[in-house]
């Protein structure tokens, strides 16, 4: 391998990590569905479109956007995959693929979805947050009638 080669790899590994630990820690709060612990991985201006309609803006609607599947969910996991990460700068990171969820619902029934998924996220005070979230799901034609 060149030592071109070996730079870019060692900086692909480190962007990796950075993205598995927040997915990691996502999946923490998700466990049972802890809507705070949830917003508390977001920037407070971040930006967001989730699986329902709408937008959210800030932490204080994404908190909203969490809280409104307390009835519904029990817990969820993501694993993230086929994910392309681009480093912005030395605090910014572009993730791009797919994330395949788990949940389990109020009445114990288990489902899973597939999303594609495009994050954005930025080292505030040693610490790495979501900027930008925006998952949806893949398109089986595209959007042009």
């Amino acid at each position: 391998m060149s030592k071109d080669n070996a730079t870019i790899s060692a900086a692909a590994g480190h962007t990796q990590a950075i993205l598995q630990d927040v997915e990691r820690r996502w999946n923490a709060a998700a466990q049972a569905w802890n809507a705070d612990e949830l917003t508390s991985l977001y920037a407070s201006e971040a930006l967001f479109f989730g699986g329902k309609p709408g937008h959210a803006v800030g932490q204080h609607e994404i908190l909203g956007y969490f809280s409104s599947y307390a009835d519904i969910l029990r817990s969820a996991s993501m694993a993230l995959v086929g994910q392309t990460v681009i480093e912005l700068s030395v605090d910014t990171l572009l993730a791009q693929g797919h994330a395949k969820f788990r949940f389990v619902l109020a009445d114990g029934r288990e489902t899973a979805s597939e999303l594609r998924t495009t994050w954005v996220v930025v080292k505030r005070r040693g610490t790495w947050l979501i900027l930008q979230h925006h998952f949806s799901p893949t398109p089986e034609a595209p959007p042009i009638q």
